[in-house]
């Protein structure tokens, strides 16, 4: 149980003890410093340990999120102070230097001394929530009456919602939903169970899409509904009570494309049963998402810790921002996933399969258009020096594997950055265009593979600090699924298609779960499970190869597809699993994806 460290003398009346208990610690009072110093001995470094000061008045939700987020070693608001374990050994420190010297409350004497050492230490927006620590009775009864007058369940339900988030979200699903994660709160639920929830529900609609039937088309149009409002009560769950987890991240981080590339199976057999073959429309739609998910994470991550962007490019965004309407306007138009379950369920319970893939796609593309030019605009107008952080992350984000590591690495030292976005376009180009014209099978498309393969090398051999070479992860993600769509199409032969989706979303879940990895702080995945899954460029080649040899026995080639896609999803889901089940995952919440 974590304990917290109650400081200074009592004070009559106060109800700071029970609220602490509430939020589920055990109380140490705590004359003085030297008694906390003591008291603080008492507790296994392993544990969560809080410093209060028992003059604090606020709101119990002030001090829970200062005292209960799991996802800093170290917070702080005015009289309280919280550490985890990986900054108790600042907080033994900040004991040892304070002692009994200084002034104001020993709390926040101590989260100063915590900086000093070089510990951050988070300090929430409490907004109109109140926590002081008054120094006489005037002071006291000032703040109470403070405290009295903000509705704090409001304020925690008006938090629960992200700041950010699309306008069918916002103004259809966040109104009521969020009511919904109080409901779950109180009744004990946990988020992982709701994104479970979610999960099953949008596999149920998958279920129902499936029977090519029109009352499982309507069915799943309500099912999705009902999955996106559990996706969204999750998440607010987590910021309502504060329950961030690795599972958490984990779960919430995958299972949000697990569901819609499932519904899009979903749709794809229940076509099929009325004898519309759509497989591969819903490989395009399922290719064009993904890609378009890498745009925007290679762009943040290039510019995660840039400065301020000065561009006129930027100045225009900022100006549109700055008129409300404009606002949604530019939200809705690159069809975030709130906008786009909403349309898939509408056309799916009212249209057909077709109608839906092919509204998925043009909506999706023009989005993907719309955002990745006005960020090629700002990255062309931008005068900064990217980091070396940025430039590690775009290279794993590559995803390249042992044949571009070795060319990279003869490379290196001769190579320079000037030009490494183009190589990676050139050689996007030709395989692509390569496996659309060529037919399937043909000899010739393994030399354009080869090809493909040192120009991935040639990209990479340089730091990726280009000003355009954000856009290298994408652009071989676009090489390696079109080729693999395109070989399945033209190959002619039943399950080729169903095959194909089966690789390129195992690969695609790689390719997620190596963005979250970064996102959460922790690194890419490891070498080893890169180079075994071949990295983009022996993926391509290994599927021309397969493609060619196979020729004569068509038949095969859906069979090598699926068995390199079980392959592929048993490397990279166990070792998934094995880091985000670990101790050392990131304890944080997915806010969303970023278009």
């Amino acid at each position: 149980m974590p304990t917290v460290i109650l400081t200074g003398l009592p004070v009559p009346g106060s109800p700071l003890a029970d609220e602490l208990r509430s939020l589920g610690f055990e109380v140490r009072p705590a004359a003085g410093p030297q008694d906390a110093a003591a008291a603080l001995a008492g507790v296994p470094a392993d544990q969560r340990v809080a410093v209060v000061d028992t003059a604090f008045v606020g709101h119990v939700h002030a001090l829970r999120l200062a005292l209960t987020d799991p996802r800093f070693d170290a917070c702080a608001v005015t009289g309280a102070l919280s550490v985890q374990a990986g900054a108790r050994e600042a907080l033994d420190k900040a004991v040892a230097i304070e002692g009994a010297a200084g002034s104001g409350p020993y709390a926040d004497r101590l989260a100063a001394a915590v900086e000093a050492t070089g510990t951050a230490v988070q300090r929430p927006e409490l907004g109109s929530l109140v926590a002081a620590v008054p120094a006489d009775a005037d002071e006291r009864a000032a703040a109470s009456a403070a405290v009295a007058a903000v509705d704090e369940e409001a304020v925690r339900l008006r938090s629960a919602v992200k700041s950010r988030d699309g306008f069918f979200t916002t103004f259809c699903i966040s109104p009521y939903s969020r009511y919904i994660a109080r409901w779950c709160a109180r009744r004990g639920l946990t988020p992982n169970q709701v994104t479970t929830a979610s999960l099953i529900t949008a596999l149920i609609a998958a279920g129902c899409a499936a029977t090519g039937e029109r009352w499982g088309y309507v069915a799943a149009g309500v099912l999705l509904i009902v999955s996106f409002v559990l996706d969204c009560t999750d998440g607010q769950l987590a910021r309502y009570s504060l329950q961030y987890s690795t599972m958490g991240a984990w779960l919430d981080a995958t299972f949000d494309r697990a569901k819609e590339y499932s519904f899009y199976a979903g749709l794809a057999l229940g076509a099929a049963r009325g004898g519309d073959d759509v497989w591969g429309l819903a490989l395009g739609a399922m290719i064009l998402m993904t890609c378009r998910h890498v745009v925007d994470f290679s762009f943040n991550e290039a510019n995660h810790d840039a400065t301020a962007n000065t561009s006129p490019t930027a100045a225009l965004s900022d100006r549109l921002d700055s008129v409300g309407w404009t606002v949604w306007v530019r939200r809705m138009i690159i069809l975030p996933i709130g906008e786009r379950w909403a349309m898939i369920a509408v056309l799916t319970a009212f249209t057909t399969p077709r109608i839906v893939f092919y509204a998925l796609i043009v909506g999706c593309a023009f989005g993907a258009l719309y955002t990745t030019a006005g960020r090629v605009l700002r990255s062309l107008t931008r005068k900064a020096r990217r980091t070396d952080r940025a430039a590690q992350a775009l290279a794993d984000l590559t995803d390249s594997g042992p044949l571009a590591e070795l060319q990279a690495r003869l490379l290196r030292g001769r190579a320079g950055t000037f030009g490494s976005v183009y190589v990676a376009a050139l050689g996007t180009v030709l395989m692509a265009g390569a496996a659309l014209y060529l037919p399937c099978g043909d000899p010739r498309l393994i030399a354009v593979a080869v090809i493909y393969v040192m120009t991935a090398g040639l990209a990479v051999a340089a730091p990726l600090k280009g000003a355009l070479d954000w856009l290298i992860p994408p652009l071989f993600r676009a090489a390696e699924y079109v080729t693999v769509l395109a070989l399945a199409a033209k190959a002619d032969v039943p399950g080729a298609l169903p095959a194909a989706f089966g690789l390129i979303a195992a690969v695609a879940y790689h390719h997620y779960d190596t963005v979250y990895r970064i996102r959460g702080g922790t690194g890419a995945p490891p070498h080893w499970l890169v180079r075994t899954i071949g990295g983009h460029e022996g993926r391509v080649l290994l599927t021309t190869v397969l493609a060619a040899v196979l020729v004569d026995r068509a038949s095969d080639f859906p069979v090598a597809l699926t068995a390199l896609a079980v392959f592929v999803a048993l490397v990279v889901l166990v070792e998934s699993i094995r880091f985000w089940v670990s101790s050392g995952a990131p304890a944080v919440h997915d806010e969303g994806e970023p278009a």
